[in-house]
């Protein structure tokens, strides 16, 4: 195909798009991903997953410390590219997204306009959402409020967590770059303003006061805080799992050690007010099978986790080697 494209993205998240085009013969002509970094004890340089990927197919790669720097704008613009396609990349600066002839789109993890931001996909499950999508966009000054081209939604499972919906939405996503790339080809698209995608009731109010947003998560955001609603921490475990999972502190008294927890389910039949706060967060178990958690409004039953230092296991396997969690506590945040 005539038709030249420059691909940018570095998470796997990113790769299943650009190998959906390459799959379609569309001829991608640059790559463009973030430096390696040194990480590990030895500090081995880590290349990114767009980057191994884009080895592995012979692609010109470019990794520019900076996307202002003249060298890069230099060689970019040398590239002649008519289309750029961004997957889960950094902010880009006008000078990088308005270069080629038909403009930069921009594929988001969430039926735009409802959560922008760096991890929508955890922040739909976090709030209880019952759906979610994948949007392109083209790209504008701002971060994640271009005029949309394409949506796709789909369902999010009462009980699914970010891994699973991050794997589902990549398929998806990868499928809807593609269309994308068709539709921007043949001229059948039109850019629409993301405030026509607001529900009717809130069309005709500033967008920005209405819809969620998808900050970056942060280690605060992670420990649970038992004194909330069932719902809500079911809705937090799951939307941080597997990564980068919630966590608590268990304590006896005299020592204490922090324990991530990657997957719960509400005890059904157990709904009722612990307005005391003596008993929210008190463990109740069998010390065999199950274990249970007192929160504001009824209990959650732990059934993966993973203490500091030790290796993620289900609760039974875990009661097996801690045969006296009956006298440990969940610490309040």
């Amino acid at each position: 195909m005539s038709l030249k494209i420059v691909y940018m993205g570095t998470p796997e998240f990113a790769v299943a798009p650009l190998d959906a085009i390459i799959e379609k013969g569309y001829n991608v002509v640059g790559v463009v991903t973030v430096p390696d970094k040194p990480s590990g004890r030895g500090l081995k340089l880590n290349e990114s997953a767009v980057k191994q990927y884009a080895v592995s197919k012979g692609l010109k790669i470019m990794q520019p410390v900076s996307l202002k720097e003249q060298s890069f704008l230099d060689e970019l613009a040398s590239l002649e590219a008519d289309l750029f396609i961004v997957v889960a990349f950094r902010m880009l600066p006008k000078v990088v997204w308005s270069m080629p002839e038909m403009g930069t789109f921009n594929l988001h993890g969430s039926l735009l306009p409802q959560y922008r931001g760096a991890a929508p996909i955890n922040w739909a499950i976090i709030n209880g959402e019952k759906r979610s999508g994948v949007t392109t966009f083209l790209i504008d000054e701002k971060i994640d409020t271009g005029n949309i081209l394409m949506r796709e939604e789909c369902p999010i499972g009462e009980n699914e967590n970010v891994g699973s919906l991050y794997d589902r939405l990549m398929g998806i996503g990868a499928n809807l770059v593609v269309k994308t790339v068709e539709g921007v080809v043949a001229g059948t698209l039109t850019p629409k303003p993301q405030e026509l995608f607001l529900p009717e009731e809130l069309k005709g109010k500033d967008i920005d006061t209405v819809v969620n947003s998808a900050p970056k998560l942060t280690k605060e955001l992670c420990r649970i805080k038992w004194d909330s609603p069932v719902s809500d921490v079911h809705n937090l475990i799951r939307g941080l799992s597997p990564y980068p999972a919630a966590f608590s502190t268990i304590t006896d008294g005299e020592k204490s050690v922090d324990m991530k927890i990657f997957e719960t389910l509400p005890v059904e039949g157990k709904s009722r007010n612990f307005t005391d706060n003596e008993f929210v967060g008190k463990i109740v178990t069998d010390k065999k099978s199950y274990i249970h958690v007192i929160c504001a409004d009824g209990i959650l039953s732990l059934e993966e986790i993973q203490l500091a230092g030790k290796k993620r296991m289900r609760v039974k396997e875990f009661l097996l080697g801690f045969r006296d969690i009956e006298n440990f506590r969940f610490v309040q945040a």
